[in-house]
Formats: C-alpha cells, sequence, structure tokens
C-alpha cells in the first residue's frame, strides 16, 4: 500500500537556463510534492437518474452546453457502445492510485517536440487534489464537466530537460457514462475557444513565474475510454509575457515564426496530453499472464507477491 504525502514548505534554490541549450539544467528538488499518497476516499456515486438530471441542466449553460446535450442525448441512444474496459476502476484512481504513477518525477516525450524531436519532462511541483472550481479549471470546461459529476482535478508542473519551458498537467476526473465520454472529447479544444486552463507555479521552482500572463499555449482532450479530461498549458520559464495564448493546433502549424511556435510549446502541450492518457490506460490495465495463466506479479498463481 503506498504511504501517505508529506507536503515540504520549505522552498528550494534552482538553476535555469534560458533558451533550449546545448547544457542540461541542475533541477531542484520540487516544492510541494505527494510522492505516493493515498487521496480522500470518493464521495458516493450519483445515481443515473441524477447524472442525467445534470445532462438536462447543461441546457442552460450557452451555446457550448446547448451542443454538448444534443451529442451526449445522442450517444445515449440505443445500440451506443458497451464501457470500455477499465472505465469503472479509472473512475477511482484519482484517490487509488499513488502520486508517482498519475504523476511520473519524469516522463519521456518520444517525437513529442518540433521535427518529431525527442522530449523529456521532470516534475517540479505538484498540487493537492482539488474540487472542481474556477481556481484549477477554465471557465467553458468547467460548465462542460459540471453537470456530468466533476469528481475531482489533479495537478501537477513538468519542465523541459533545459529547464526552459514549463508545463502544467491537469487531470480532470468525471463521472460520465461511457456513452457520454465517447462524445465529450471531440474537438474539445476548439469548441471551447480561448479557453485557456490555468497554470500552476511553483515558488523557490523554476516554474516560480509561470503566472496568467506567461501561458503560451495549451491543449484538451477527453479520451473515448476514460472518464478523465486531460488539460495542459505551456509556457517559458523566463517568466514572458505572451499577449496571445494560441492552442496547440494553431501553434504547430507549419511556417509560423513567432515565439511560442519556434520553441515547439504547441506540440509541447498536445503530446503530454496523449503520454498522461497512456498512463491513465496503463494504470487500469490488467497485469500480464504468462504461459501458465498467472500475472506477472504472481508467483504461485495465487495473486500473491513473488517477493
Amino acid at each position: 500500500m503506498p504511504h501517505h504525502a508529506r507536503t515540504h514548505s520549505t522552498p528550494f534554490g534552482h538553476t535555469s537556463l534560458h533558451g533550449h541549450g546545448a547544457h542540461r539544467a541542475v533541477l531542484p528538488p520540487e516544492a510541494p510534492v505527494e510522492t505516493t499518497t493515498r487521496l480522500r476516499p470518493v464521495r458516493e456515486r450519483r445515481t443515473g437518474r441524477a447524472v442525467a438530471v445534470g445532462v438536462c441542466a447543461v441546457l442552460g449553460i450557452g451555446l457550448i452546453g446547448g451542443a454538448l446535450t444534443g451529442m451526449w442525448l445522442a450517444a445515449a441512444e440505443p445500440g451506443a457502445p458497451t464501457e470500455p474496459p477499465g472505465y469503472t476502476e479509472a473512475k477511482d484512481l484519482w484517490h487509488n492510485a499513488p502520486v508517482d504513477t498519475l504523476f511520473p518525477r519524469t516522463l519521456a516525450g518520444p517525437g513529442a517536440g518540433p521535427g518529431a524531436a525527442a522530449r523529456t519532462w521532470t516534475r517540479i511541483v505538484v498540487a493537492p487534489d482539488a474540487a472542481c472550481t474556477p481556481a484549477v479549471l477554465a471557465e467553458g470546461l468547467l460548465a462542460t464537466v459540471r453537470p456530468l459529476g466533476c469528481e475531482r482535478v489533479l495537478r501537477a508542473t513538468y519542465t523541459d530537460a533545459t529547464a526552459s519551458s514549463v508545463i502544467t498537467v491537469g487531470l480532470v476526473f468525471t463521472d460520465a457514462e461511457a456513452a457520454v465520454q465517447s462524445t465529450l472529447g471531440q474537438g474539445l479544444t476548439s469548441r471551447l475557444g480561448r479557453d485557456v486552463p490555468p497554470s500552476l507555479p511553483g515558488p523557490g521552482t523554476v516554474a516560480a513565474r509561470f503566472g496568467a500572463e506567461q501561458r503560451a499555449s495549451w491543449w484538451l482532450n477527453a479520451p473515448t475510454d476514460l472518464p478523465v479530461v486531460v488539460t495542459a498549458v505551456s509556457g517559458f520559464a523566463d517568466g514572458r509575457r505572451v499577449d496571445s495564448p494560441q492552442p496547440a493546433d494553431r501553434a504547430m502549424t507549419s511556417g509560423r515564426t513567432d515565439a511560442t511556435a519556434q520553441s515547439g510549446l504547441g506540440h509541447e502541450a498536445k503530446n503530454i496530453t496523449v503520454r498522461f492518457e497512456q498512463l491513465l490506460r496503463t494504470a487500469v490495465a490488467p497485469p500480464p499472464k504468462d504461459a501458465d495463466g498467472r500475472t506477472s506479479r504472481d508467483g504461485d498463481g495465487t495473486g500473491e507477491d513473488a517477493r
């Protein structure tokens, strides 16, 4: 069973490099960090009736709510796909899985940069789990997921190998039924417009100056097989202000010469969401079995650890 988190309140010094130079940054210990924790017990699940009432409530939330509700009702019609494997288990990951499982200390991003360049991200800040509020979710996304039963929001901030860029990743766990989730993620970023996720700065880290005005590019996605919305917002670690943040697909457009596009911040914002979706799928996947039908962590087929 994972250990409870210990929050470090003392900020640490740091050394940062400006630009994607040839030297790797010396990264400090991360600030407030939860390494292996079970978070608060999940509250009683809403019934199907409550979810249905919530979906109907979306009708009153402007154009976004109206459009989404129409798709959700269509998805609920007979013949909708069955629930994907691990879907129900994924709803409890936010309090069952250790932080190091949900937010690895280091994360490889093969082909995640411009020209399919590799990226490696290091975790520097982890926030406690939070309720679904405007402090942790952008307005449009909050209005979209709240009627579905928004459970909790988990966030962490990473930096690249040169410590010249920072990126906040959010995992928004919902109580959406599988049929609703299958339509939720289709064009989510474009539907919500300039719905830039909040950043998560870290005092005493290279993300110390990563505020609202430093957000450069972002991406949102709701995988069809997980009851989660994954968000990412990237920026420069040197604290420079960005007047016009761009969705990742626009920042990745060929031929752009602005700093956000040239630095690959759009590539990082979009591709890191893909990596986190893969991590979540791995977390709920059944353990592999050997030729005798035993799982890889079973020594005798009884489910006991071989150690």
